[in-house]
């Protein structure tokens, strides 16, 4: 059905078939004519029609009421809260009974309107208009205006005259959710949301894809599964607690409600698993997976894979087309846990997959690495977004394999070496993540937040004044007997490596103990106490890596951590690791270990490290 008019459209009749599409002409008081359509969709397609779809309006990502004609008897911000509406049925205020949704004083000759600012500027593509509990009392139409103002610019008024109209006056009825579909728009930033004359809406998320934001310097790390970049979640096994697009949300939460958890599995070898689509092609460097406020049911261990594809949603792909760049691993509670990606250098990857082992909660994905630019004739990097790009809901299109940013430009032989060899990202250090090679000696603010809650044992003590946890590593020597080596507790002063924050570190040669463990604990300073230090260091480097089937490192199982001045770390037994490297101050360390202490190889092994392929390198955090 078309209609013209120069009038504001008229009510149009509910469609008698699904998916009809109405369109019609607008001139009014928009300034410009545009032909509108939109589709309404049944609800038991809401799936397929939004599952790749952002809520650009949702509060999770920022969106939020900026004015409202009336809000008399239930406020606007109800519109746009994560949760669906609940009953409340029976319960009355000053004002009379209690909705949770926008409910607007009776008897209004005209419209009421309510501004929104998204949480992102996008490209919206439908809406979900729902007036659940609201019956007898609903708004009985609604239509909706779309607007972008710049970041300069103050909120627009409700008569600013450069409101477009993105859905024409529709019909609402009680009780029910109210899908529609739109062509996708142009970028906007505000929504405006009509009701005709008034009455309650419950709830209103706008759909649509996000305007990526991408670092302008190529060579920056950023997490290319955020949603502001333009990720999104196109796949989950299983979201019964809690949705997936959850995992690429800004900022850690507020509780479990906003994070991915699937239902308790019962089956020996479950797993389930979620699908993200990077916002650009990129190349991979390092994850941290947060499971903030699960404690007791976070997932027992999780691995990443990441592949290259065209398709939107690759989920019908042969499974040894996946890259596996992490191997399973374990996870704790109420944490963010950091990685280093495997088996990903110099190759772009679209989309990446996370699958947790048997079940349970993840609050949000961090996919840190670099955007692949192509690269013109010239060897310049080009944008690999095109304008507008958000607006055509398909697949990225699969990055060629570009030169890294990282060694695009290197000329000169010593740049040549280097560039052969890997640079090594330095991430926060996790218990759960240093586990290959040792052990975490900390507190923990929360106690179920310690690694194997189910195992570590936390006690009051000192009468109550003081947390106790219990033997979180054990002493270990195997040195021969009759060979003099006795246990003690040394101090080192330590001084800060040459290195500057954002800067990288050749790693030139690495040690082991191979008949003990050895333990590091930072010693905190002491104005005006003797020859304690006044201004230590708060943080340092561990660089570790395992034995190799030649009897020397393995290089390509070489890991690098930043570690609190709050964090003590114990190697293992014959782990290689690098001497103490403390960042920008001096610090003191208390070491336990058992040695000889003449020098002997049993104490203590050294290896220089080969530069012909140029050394390892460790990037430390800007």
């Amino acid at each position: 059905m078309t209609r013209t008019t120069t009038q504001q459209p008229v009510a149009l009749l509910p469609p008698t078939q699904p998916l009809r599409c109405w369109q019609l002409l607008h001139v009014g008081t928009i300034q410009r004519s545009s032909v509108m359509s939109y589709t309404q969709v049944p609800l038991e397609n809401f799936k397929e029609t939004f599952l790749t779809a952002i809520e650009l309006s949702s509060v999770a990502l920022g969106g939020q009421v900026i004015a409202v004609s009336d809000e008399f008897f239930a406020e606007a911000f109800h519109l746009l809260l994560v949760e669906p509406a609940p009953s409340l049925k029976g319960q009355f205020g000053q004002k009379g009974a209690l909705y949770s949704g926008w409910e607007t004083r009776r008897h209004n000759p005209a419209y009421d309107w309510c501004i929104i600012k998204l949480g992102t500027t996008g490209s919206i593509s439908g809406f979900d208009i729902d007036t659940s509990h609201f019956n007898g009392n609903e708004a009985p139409q609604a239509s909706v205006d779309i607007l972008y103002v710049t970041d300069d610019e103050s909120a627009p008024q409700a008569d600013d005259s450069r409101w477009e109209q993105v859905l024409p006056k529709v019909n609402l009825g009680p009780d029910s959710r109210h899908l529609f579909t739109v062509p996708p728009s142009k970028g906007v930033n505000y929504v405006k949301l009509n009701m005709y004359p008034d009455g309650g809406i419950a709830r209103f998320r706008v759909y649509g894809l996000v305007k990526p934001v991408f670092p302008p310097d190529p060579a920056t790390l950023f997490d290319l599964a955020h949603v502001f970049s333009g990720g999104r979640v196109v796949y989950t096994s299983d979201q019964h607690f809690g949705v997936g697009s959850n995992l690429i949300l800004p900022g850690r939460g507020k509780d479990m409600s906003d994070g991915w958890e699937t239902k308790r599995s019962r089956g020996k070898g479950h797993k389930d698993w979620a699908i993200i689509k990077l916002g650009d092609a990129g190349y991979l460097s390092q994850v941290e997976i947060d499971t903030a406020h699960f404690m007791g049911n976070f997932p027992e261990s999780c691995e990443i894979h990441a592949l290259n594809s065209t398709e939107l949603v690759p989920n019908d792909v042969p499974e040894d087309s996946w890259t596996l760049a992490l191997p399973r691993t374990k996870l704790g509670p109420h944490r963010q846990h950091y990685f280093q990606l495997v088996n990903v250098e110099h190759k772009p990857f679209t989309h990446v997959k996370i699958t947790i082992y048997p079940d349970g909660g993840i609050k949000r994905v961090r996919i840190l690495g670099r955007r692949a630019l192509p690269i013109n004739a010239n060897g310049d990097a080009q944008p690999a977004h095109i304008p507008d790009a958000m607006e055509r809901d398909v697949g990225s299109s699969a990055a060629a394999e570009r030169p890294d940013p990282d060694t695009a430009h290197a000329h000169s032989p010593s740049a040549v070496a280097a560039s052969r060899a890997p640079v090594i990202p330095a991430v926060p250090l996790t218990p759960e993540a240093f586990a290959p090679f040792g052990q975490v000696v900390q507190a923990y603010a929360d106690v179920n937040a310690v690694p194997d809650p189910r195992n570590t044992r936390v006690t009051c003590a000192n009468q109550g004044t003081a947390t106790k946890f219990h033997k979180l590593a054990l002493l270990e020597s195997s040195y021969p007997p009759g060979c003099g080596a006795t246990a003690g507790l040394s101090v080192y002063r330590c001084k800060p490596i040459d290195v500057k924050p954002g800067g990288e570190w050749e790693v030139k040669l690495l040690e082991r103990h191979p008949c003990t463990n050895q333990a590091f604990i930072p010693m905190n300073g002491g104005t005006g106490h003797g020859d304690a230090l006044e201004d230590p260091g708060t943080s340092y480097l561990v660089i570790v890596a395992q034995n190799g089937a030649d009897d020397k490192p393995d290089l390509h199982t070489m890991r690098a951590f930043v570690v609190s001045g709050g964090q003590g770390i114990v190697y293992n037994t014959g782990i290689w690791h690098h001497p103490m490297a403390v960042l920008y101050k001096t610090m003191d360390f208390t070491c336990v270990e058992t040695q000889i202490g003449n020098g002997d190889k049993l104490d203590c092994e050294v290896v220089d490290l080969d530069a012909t392929e140029g050394y390892y390198r460790v990037k430390v955090p800007s």
